[in-house]
């Protein structure tokens, strides 16, 4: 797999000097595009995902995905707000066993909570997932249901709080601190590319305690794609790594396939 640039914790080294007031009205910039790159790259994407959790004793468990994505704004033009536009998601499981043909969905949303559906074929059940449950585990990984849909920017204050050679380094606070269970979060986001390449999450005492980085990034259709993410918690040992294979954008998803009857009767063409 090609691999242009692998970016670990040992590349952000200071450039030095201290954040100016010109670097301060860049903040809401850096903040929108990186947004833009994370969740709202090209119109539709679809990828393979293939998920490996390690506990703190290492022993592991392995998941198998499609993950499908939808905007609803018709253009991917940062210029025209299209990334805080809703969006539709669609994860379909393929292994293990156990999980084979669960379905989660979600229709993220500007205002108000966002709609989430969990498909249970053993029980041929469609379960609703509350909007207190977005910042639990996703599927006994030790990323949450928020970080696959992403968190909406307006959720948190940001500061920019130190520019690198190659990062600009922010630290995002939430606005409503009793609907999280962090304190604040810091994350590093290259400044060519826009793309989040570690973020790291503080409790209320200022312990870290849970740590995501970019372990590879591709250009893909024009994109910065990240291609092999991983999610640590620090207090339990436990680490996801993640793998996105055969990704592509700008698919003419249909509008029908995010909708609760797809959830029993998947869309196999998009899924193989």
């Amino acid at each position: 797999m090609k691999r242009p640039w692998i970016i670990t914790a040992f590349l952000f080294t200071t450039a030095g000097g201290t954040v100016t007031a010109a670097d301060e009205l860049a903040v809401e910039d850096i903040v929108h595009r990186a947004n833009k790159v994370a969740f709202y790259a090209g119109k539709d994407a679809r990828a393979q995902v293939h998920m490996t959790i390690t506990d703190g004793q290492g022993r592991t468990r392995e998941r198998r995905f499609v993950m499908l994505r939808q905007d609803l704004p018709d253009t991917d033009d940062l210029t025209a707000a299209a990334y805080r536009g809703e969006q539709r998601y669609y994860v379909f499981f393929q292994r293990p066993a156990d999980v084979n043909r669960m379905v989660f969905m979600v229709w993220k949303k500007l205002e108000g909570d966002d709609d989430r559906w969990l498909y249970l074929p053993a029980l041929d059940l469609v379960k609703r997932i509350a909007a207190a449950d977005k910042r639990t585990s996703f599927v006994g990984s030790d990323f949450l249901y928020e970080d696959v849909s992403g968190r909406d920017i307006d959720e948190d204050k940001h500061r920019l709080v130190e520019v690198t050679a190659d990062y600009y380094v922010l630290e995002s606070t939430p606005r409503d601190p009793a609907t999280v269970e962090f304190a604040r979060y810091r994350s590093y986001i290259h400044k060519d590319s826009f793309v989040p390449v570690q973020v790291e999450f503080f409790d209320s005492q200022g312990t870290q305690y849970r740590v995501g980085k970019a372990l590879a990034v591709e250009t893909i259709a024009g994109h910065p794609t990240i291609t092999r993410s991983s999610m640590e918690n620090l207090r339990t040992g436990s680490i996801t790594e993640v793998t996105f294979g055969d990704v592509q954008y700008d698919l003419g998803l249909p509008d029908e396939l995010f909708t609760e009857r797809y959830l029993r009767s998947p869309p196999r063409e998009y899924l193989r």
